[in-house]
């Protein structure tokens, strides 16, 4: 029954509820997440966890006009829903369906896009900072979670804020602990009583009347501080110059509103913290939060997915030879920051624990961590996505590649990612990667291959990289099969697995990196064109470009990364060397952010399955 939460259609609405109606909504609108994300798929025990604080917010701020910004995005489905959204949650994250994140496109009350964590605070403080400069009463706040609180532009962000003068709340998301019922009411009282007007009056006419005493405002600041220090863990906050009030229960409306209510009608920094259970109300999610933080579609009375793809995903492939590799060399170090589950490091961490380690969301300090273990001898591979490497590309500048040092990028996620969208698609890794100095990037067109591939970045005495897609390849579901050795490739090298045929008609190479090499091998069968798997972004193979584009009359490269700065360009830039003027085509993603949808179907609307290439060769040929 959703009685309520069906007559919801915008935070306006909840306004007119009184509370007991409020917490009858929570219960409602969590049974209406679980029968929804179990028929479109997507993030879910982060969304269960933050129900109330949802209505809490949307009830006692007065958005749109203040200002909401969650952090990462995984937790807004609720936020969407309350916000005239319900009905879209049919198509989330579907083809011309709503996002699976913020987007300021879609709604007035999406006022920053995310999909990467630890933005909030900086955006929710420039927010404020706008408000104060037009003279508005304007309300910004920031929710963030433990998790994101680990990265180090959190941290940037408190200390320029802890130096301003605005209006800012923060609110911690804390799921990672619970909290007794005992503590939790002092924890409760306490909350309460920090964020009423009475002690916020006293604590500020207390410091103004001892500004004029150097030492006693000193005496009183720090007694204040261990005061609030015995009961509450905050100091730290304090020290970044927020008011800290917390940690209250994030399930406890009563509690939510009364505080955020308190805290509406503060000035300044204000820091709250709160805790609440990822899967709230929902058993399996409860249980295993981090099974059910992305999902595919589930039966939600049971929480068992629908999913029935037996291939090994290319995250796994690689983290059986993450675990085959350490077993052989017992240099090999594990890096990731914050994706163990993801990249596929779970038996790698459990059966070496020490060799592994998980530094948060936190890449630049993973990268840097990593070069730090090369300069005295350990053989560092770090597990990453392509979206978040863009992070550290400073330290993958300066502190890798400038020192040229031993580090293996494993890097997950390399093209588009379907449903997660433009925040998630590793869209450019070929175009940044390739104009680095001292790097080796290898992109694979099966799993067999990955594996080949890891092995000889691993063995590589320098940087390389090995970029795979998400999920796993045609090849893998056929019957792929893996080598169970851990052999290497010749580096640079490519290799013809196909030959045109008819010698008479207009000759086509079709110049296949990474994942296009399936559809290029389908569209040579139509156009009897000779294929290359290049498998060498950088170096690339300049013997087998020159040997093709003299023996053909149209060379075509295909990659899914962006087309500017990509394999393409490599290509092209290795037969301007060598003085081979010959027509070429390239293909790959357009310059533009592509939206989320189906993979496939993302593919083709870029001209990137079998049917597309031939379609773009064909009228390329008209012109040659």
């Amino acid at each position: 029954m959703s009685a309520l939460l069906n007559s919801i259609n915008s935070p306006a609405d909840l306004r007119k509820l009184n509370r007991e109606d409020l917490s009858t909504l929570a219960a409602e609108l969590r049974a209406f997440l679980v029968e929804s994300v179990a028929k479109t798929g997507g993030h879910l025990a982060s969304n269960l966890g933050v129900v109330e604080l949802t209505i809490a917010l949307h009830t006692i701020f007065n958005t749109p006009d203040d200002r909401i910004v969650w952090d990462v995005g995984h937790q807004t489905y609720p936020h969407k829903i309350l916000t005239g959204r319900r009905e879209a949650m049919t198509n989330l994250r579907q083809p011309n369906g709503i996002a699976g994140f913020p987007r300021r496109g879609e709604s007035e009350y999406d006022t920053f896009g995310t999909g990467h964590s630890s933005t909030s605070i900086s955006a929710a403080l420039g927010m404020a900072i706008a408000a104060k400069q037009a003279g508005l009463e304007r309300r910004s706040v920031a929710i963030i979670g433990d998790g994101a609180m680990t990265a180090g532009m959190a941290f940037e962000a408190l200390n320029n804020a802890g130096d301003m003068d605005a209006n800012l709340l923060v609110i911690l998301n804390d799921n990672d602990m619970s909290i007794s019922n005992n503590v939790g009411a002092l924890n409760n009282y306490l909350a309460r009583l920090l964020s009423g007007r009475f002690y916020d009056s006293v604590r500020r006419s207390g410091k103004k009347m001892l500004g004029g005493l150097p030492p006693v405002k000193e005496f009183a600041k720090r007694a204040e501080e261990h005061a609030k220090g015995m009961v509450l863990p905050g100091t730290l906050f304090e020290e970044f110059g927020f008011n800290y009030i917390g940690p209250i229960d994030g399930h406890d409306m009563p509690v939510l509103l009364d505080t955020l209510a308190n805290i509406r009608d503060l000035k300044g920094m204000q820091f709250l913290h709160i805790v609440t259970q990822k899967g709230k109300g929902f058993e399996p999610a409860e249980d295993d939060p981090n099974k059910y933080h992305g999902v595919s579609k589930f039966d939600p009375c049971n929480g068992v997915s629908h999913a029935t793809n037996v291939a090994k995903t290319y995250a796994q492939v690689f983290g059986d030879w993450l675990v085959d590799m350490a077993g052989a060399d017992e240099k090999l170090i594990g890096i990731t920051p914050a994706m163990c589950d993801g990249s596929g490091l779970n038996a790698f961490a459990e059966q070496f624990p020490s060799r592994y380690f998980d530094v948060g969301i936190a890449e630049q300090h993973a990268l840097t961590f990593a070069a730090g273990m090369a300069c005295d001898g350990l053989k560092p591979v770090v597990a990453i996505y392509s979206t978040f490497l863009q992070r550290a590309y400073d330290q993958l500048i300066h502190d890798v590649a400038l020192q040229n040092l031993d580090v293996l990028f494993a890097i997950d996620r390399a093209g588009l990612v379907g449903a997660d969208g433009p925040t998630h698609a590793g869209s450019f890794d070929l175009s940044f990667l390739r104009c680095i100095p001292n790097i080796v990037i290898m992109a694979p067109s099966d799993e067999n291959e990955c594996r080949q591939m890891l092995t000889t970045g691993y063995y590589y005495q320098g940087v390389a990289a090995v970029r795979y897609p998400r999920g796993s390849s045609r090849g893998a579901s056929a019957g792929l099969v893996m080598d169970k050795k851990l052999d290497t490739l010749a580096i640079g090298k490519g290799k013809i697995l196909r030959q045109l045929t008819n010698k008479n008609a207009k000759k086509v190479a079709i110049l296949a990196f990474g994942s296009m090499l399936a559809p290029a091998l389908q569209a040579a069968l139509v156009l009897d064109a000779t294929v290359a798997n290049m498998r060498f972004v950088k170096p690339i193979d300049v013997d087998l470009i020159k040997q093709l584009a003299q023996t053909h009359d149209l060379i075509v490269t295909i990659e899914e990364n962006a087309l500017m700065g990509g394999a393409g360009a490599a290509v092209l830039e290795a037969m301007q060397t060598l003085n081979l003027p010959k027509p070429t085509l390239c293909l790959g993603l357009p310059d533009l952010f592509i939206e989320h949808g189906v993979h496939e179907t993302m593919l083709a609307e870029c001209g990137l399955d079998s049917i597309g290439i031939i379609a773009s060769i064909q009228q390329k040929l008209k012109l040659v």
